[in-house]
């Protein structure tokens, strides 16, 4: 089967009457339009690997943009609420660490699955990754202007 070609006569043609093979190359008007983007060459992805030495990347080298302010400063933004006595005179870190040497105390068996240390440990964690990511979008975002005007 054979494919024949054709052209998608729209906004971007001259006339939507004449054939294309009927009209020259010289002949032919180019309209522009405002929703129309300008005529660019179509990059092809897997092409752009030789670029990188052979490897297709698709994410920028430095994706995580790790920064050491972030973990510093988000750590500290999640020790100091957590460490407020807000559960019956506790707070989560004393919970936390104490549950720890609770679990120790009987250290080559695990902890079991009804210990309180599992929900300290889930809550605790799950607030101080809460605050990294935060932290690290807000530190960022403001580094590289994500949040001017």
């Amino acid at each position: 089967m054979a494919a024949a070609t054709s052209t998608i006569v729209g906004l971007g043609t001259s006339s939507l009457s004449s054939p294309t093979h009927l009209v020259s190359a010289k002949q032919a008007n180019c309209l522009t339009s405002g929703f129309l983007r300008s005529p660019v060459a179509a990059r092809n992805p897997l092409r752009l690997a030789q670029a990188s030495g052979g490897r297709f990347t698709c994410f920028e080298q430095n994706w995580l943009r790790r920064d050491l302010n972030v973990i510093g400063f988000g750590l500290i933004g999640w020790l100091a609420p957590s460490s407020i006595p807000v559960i019956n005179g506790d707070s989560l870190t004393g919970l936390f660490f104490s549950s720890i040497g609770t679990e120790l105390a009987h250290f080559p068996s695990p902890p079991a699955l009804t210990s309180q240390f599992w929900l300290w440990l889930v809550t605790w964690h799950l607030g101080l990754f809460i605050c990294l990511t935060f932290g690290q979008i807000g530190f960022k975002g403001r580094t590289e202007d994500y949040f001017s005007k």
